[in-house]
C-alpha cells in the first residue's frame, strides 16, 4: 500500500535534503496546484452553502448536535 504525503518546504536546507533523497530514488516529487487538491466544483459548492447559511442562519446545526447525531449510530 502506498501512502502520499504533502509537504511544504520552508527552509533551504530541507529543499537540499529532498533533492538528495530524490537522487537516491527514495522519494518521488509530485507537483500539483491547489486546483488539483480542491476541485473547482467543491469550492463553488462551499461558497454557495456559505451564502445560503448567511441568508438563513436558522438552518445551521450546533456542533454539539452534530456530535450527538454522529454518536447515535
Amino acid at each position: 500500500m502506498s501512502v502520499t504525503y504533502h509537504i511544504k518546504i520552508k527552509k533551504q536546507y530541507a529543499a537540499s535534503l529532498i533533492e538528495d533523497l530524490q537522487k537516491m530514488d527514495a522519494v518521488e516529487l509530485i507537483k500539483e496546484t491547489t486546483d488539483e487538491i480542491v476541485p473547482d466544483w467543491h469550492v463553488t459548492e462551499v461558497r454557495q452553502r456559505i451564502e445560503k447559511y448567511k441568508d438563513n442562519p436558522g438552518l445551521l446545526i450546533d456542533e454539539d448536535e452534530v456530535f450527538k447525531m454522529l454518536d447515535a449510530d
